[in-house]
């Protein structure tokens, strides 16, 4: 549980500082990050498993894994790099590696085995974690499945991250204690694969148990 914690804060403080560097650069900072289509095709990962079809010669049809290092290896083309590529890229690919030993061969592809769509919630949730995502989920939906929010949570300073790019994460903060008490439903964000949610502290969770007695004083202020 500590490693999982540590693992969000340490992305939560990466994004900060990252768009606080972003901030003092001003608009000078002409690297703005290019937002990714949210319909873009899928892309292979390591770990995908991929069908290779060649209607015209079947006995060249194969299974084959793409590796940690993005590579297949292909029967009697060799090694051909596919991770990150689409499947009509991955096709037009395999097809150059295969003009070597065919003449302008037809291929197909299907994907049979592939990473999942899921989100991770991280912070002061009961069930911290990374779960599969099933269908059109919001982000108060995605609270609950964690469990939902624990005694130290802050409802009202949620923090969506998502990626946008290969180098920027998108950060949002989300008031879903407004949402869950029927305010502002309309901005209950819909959430994507690979989004995260981070749930900080409130305010009063972070106030130590014994403080000196200079220190009352601010506290009452916090208690008007």
């Amino acid at each position: 549980m500590r490693e999982l914690k540590a693992k969000y804060l340490a992305v939560v403080l990466f994004c900060t500082c990252a768009l606080a560097a972003a901030a003092q650069e001003g608009p000078a900072a002409a690297n703005q990050p290019n937002l990714m289509h949210r319909d873009a095709r899928y892309r292979l990962c390591a770990s995908d498993v991929i069908g290779v079809i060649f209607p015209l010669t079947p006995e060249f049809n194969q299974s084959v894994t793409i590796q940690p290092d993005g590579f297949v290896s292909l029967a009697g083309a060799g090694d051909v790099h596919l991770e990150g590529l689409n499947t009509q890229e991955a096709v037009a690919a395999i097809r150059g590696a295969y003009a070597k030993v065919l003449h302008d061969p037809i291929v197909t592809i299907e994907l049979k085995d592939f990473n999942k769509p899921y989100f991770s919630v991280g912070g002061e949730v009961n069930r911290p974690g990374r779960y599969d995502l099933r269908g059109e989920t919001r982000a108060t939906e995605a609270i609950a499945i964690a469990g939902g929010f624990n005694e130290t949570a802050k409802h009202s300073q949620v923090l969506l991250f998502r990626q946008i790019n290969d180098s920027w994460y998108e950060v949002k903060a989300l008031n879903l204690k407004r949402i869950f008490g029927g305010h502002n439903v309309s901005e209950d964000a819909e959430i994507r694969s690979g989004d995260l949610l981070y749930v900080p502290q409130n305010v009063l969770s972070k106030i130590k148990r014994f403080i000196p007695s200079s220190g009352v004083g601010a506290y009452y202020q916090l208690h008007p």
